[in-house]
């Protein structure tokens, strides 16, 4: 059996994804998405940029064999080398046992390090040692990264029989943070060792679906599917893995199980104001049905701003260029009836600026419309692009003060039949479609991307007419949320979350 250090890194984001990717039928992976392949691709260049004033040496590339590669890498080690970029370090057979402390045939460690770098200290090679370090496009330095080089640290103390005294995580911006390995190592061994064993007895980890986590996976769909088939607990908004275990102990597995418990069923060990939530959200999901929140109590909150004029405003955005890119605003005028839409897009990087200040001028037009968007973003780029390009703060404050964060609204006032709360979810729940079905906010990034380096104007088009949807989704969704609360208004009956009899059936 062979374990990777990126074998490793998946099994601490996700056990079901490394026991896939070992035992799992091919067929029903996914291909990998052109966002992902577009974030591979930037850290090649962040690599590449890191080393291009640095000496080091290289092994062969693949397709030459990894244990070719590690004799390679060893050398260098031994000849004192002072960096190693893309070296090898394998540890195989009763040393790879000991070292994790399992028994299992044929068993290979092997850690891919970015680089290793020489440092003063005493092992077998000399008067100095070797730390790895891994050039990763996060952040900040999450757990599987410091599981991965922790595990890659283990198997360098092993081949060089002295403990790296620390790691290193080279982030973007080339902010560098230090991986303790005191605490590190022991966790990554005990990690490996869970790893190697449940790949080994074939024990298929339980499906949870976890949007952030698994949008990129290419096991995302067959594992969805599972899950749907089950009415799997993860599909529902707000239970994270944690509270899916408690309400496991509790006997609840499944979406009807949880809508329709009596009170002492429920899990003690949640808090009476996340379980009735939780349980909410199952009732509206098995009933298909909106629900009112239950801490309303009989009364409504006041409605939403409206105008003659409305104004519904959305935002494309390149993370890694720290960039918005396109502005968009439909303009709803509802004493004719009627509705426009307007974008200001920067072909470039640079008109960024140009874009921020035609928007501001637009919508100095309609002092009075309110500014309708779908979540914090469009508040938090308002304040960047303002801080960015010097804009007075007297025009921004009046600017924020007509913004109304629809997303805020919704989850404070209503549950709702969906499996996320994002914009597409609840738009598509109430029949709207984006005229690309493949568009989503990461594909824009990739249009965008290839619209710089192509020219190709049909890609400006297209993030165009993705953004405008993303706009009349908005509408569509206010106009219902309107609609929805003036009817409660008028008989207000608060949901509630004892068990009751749905009007549906399970299979419906």
């Amino acid at each position: 059996m062979l374990l990777t250090d990126s074998l490793l890194l998946h099994y601490k984001r996700c056990n079901r994804r490394a026991y896939l990717d070992l035992h799992g039928d091919p067929d029903r992976r996914e291909p990998i998405s052109e966002f992902l392949l577009k974030l591979r691709r930037e850290n090649r260049q962040q690599i590449a940029a890191f080393l291009s004033d640095r000496p080091h040496a290289r092994p062969a590339p693949p397709p030459t064999p990894q244990s070719v590669r590690a004799d390679q890498t060893e050398r260098f080690m031994a000849r004192g080398v002072e960096s190693i970029a893309d070296g090898v370090v394998m540890v195989c057979g009763d040393r790879a046992r000991t070292l994790l402390g399992v028994e299992l045939p044929d068993l290979a460690l092997v850690g891919l390090p970015t680089l290793l770098l020489k440092q003063p200290g005493r092992s077998r090679f000399g008067d100095w040692l070797y730390v790895p370090a891994n050039i990763k496009l996060g952040r900040r330095p999450k757990p599987e990264y410091k599981t991965a080089i922790a595990f890659q640290a283990l198997l360098l103390a092993d081949l060089q029989e002295a403990n790296p005294p620390h790691a290193k995580l080279i982030l973007r911006d080339r902010g560098i943070h230090t991986v303790d390995l005191d605490s590190g190592i022991p966790r990554a061994r005990d990690a490996a060792a869970h790893c190697v064993q449940m790949l080994h007895d074939r024990q298929e980890p339980d499906v949870f679906i976890s949007r952030q986590r698994c949008s990129l996976c290419h096991w995302y769909g067959h594992c969805y599917g599972t899950a749907s088939e089950r009415q799997h607990l993860s599909l529902l908004p707000g239970v994270t893995p944690a509270r899916y275990l408690q309400l496991q102990a509790a006997g609840l597995t499944d979406v009807e199980a949880l809508a329709t418990a009596a009170p002492e069923q429920l899990s003690p060990a949640l808090e009476d104001g996340i379980i009735a939530q939780l349980q909410q959200q199952a009732l509206a999901v098995w009933q298909q049905r909106p629900l009112l929140r239950p801490h309303l109590n009989g009364s409504l909150p006041g409605g939403l701003p409206e105008g003659d004029i409305e104004l519904y405003f959305d935002i494309e955005a390149e993370p890694e260029r720290n960039l918005d890119y396109l502005l968009g605003v439909l303009v709803v005028d509802r004493r004719r009836n009627s509705d426009r839409f307007v974008v200001f897009i920067a072909e470039r990087p640079e008109d960024e600026g140009r874009i921020w200040n035609e928007f501001l001028a637009f919508v100095a037009r309609y002092p009075d419309a309110p500014i309708f968007h779908y979540s914090q973003y469009e508040i938090d780029a308002i304040l960047r692009l303002a801080e960015l390009y010097a804009t007075p703060r007297d025009r921004v404050e009046l600017l924020l003060a007509r913004c109304a964060d629809l997303h805020h609204q919704v989850v404070s006032t209503v549950t709702l039949p969906v499996e996320s709360y994002s914009l597409k979810a609840l738009a598509q729940w109430l029949g709207f479609r984006w005229r690309d079905a493949d568009a989503s906010g990461e594909q824009s990034v990739c249009w965008y991307d290839r619209w710089l380096t192509t020219g190709d104007r049909r890609l400006l088009e297209a993030i165009r007419r993705y953004n405008e949807d993303d706009c009349r989704a908005t509408h569509r969704l206010k106009t219902w949320l309107d609609e929805f609360l003036a009817a409660s208004d008028r008989s207000v009956e608060p949901a509630t979350t004892a068990p009751l009899t749905p009007h549906i059936s399970k299979s419906s």
